[in-house]
């Protein structure tokens, strides 16, 4: 039996139906929600979140991991899918926020 030349990873996957893997440290991959955190605007506490910036900005609600208290969250991502800002404040409680005000980094205190 003579041994095989070795198989790069994407011929190994696509030969065993198997999903590419996410390497650490090998860059963005597509899809994949960045770990962020964020300080809860009631009780001061820090916290990591996820933050899929692949869909561009985005605005939810999620709970504090400390307190519980609703969290609004808004990430403005750029036309790179990078997140650009991220604001953490207290939950507008289920009603929907102005439509057509403009996202910049100073709403975030960055600018």
């Amino acid at each position: 039996m003579t041994p095989r030349d070795p198989m790069d990873l994407q011929t190994v996957d696509e030969l065993y139906g198997l999903d590419p893997v996410f390497e650490p440290g090998g860059g963005k991959v597509a899809g994949l929600a960045e770990s962020v955190t964020v300080q809860c605007p009631y009780c001061g506490e820090a916290f990591d979140t996820a933050a899929d910036a692949s869909a561009g900005s985005f605005q939810h609600v999620e709970d504090c991991h400390v307190c519980c208290q609703p969290i609004e969250i808004r990430g403005q991502v750029d036309d790179g899918e990078r997140l650009v800002a991220l604001l953490a404040d207290r939950s507008a409680r289920g009603r929907p926020l102005p439509r057509g005000v403009p996202w910049a980094p100073e709403l975030c205190g960055e600018g």
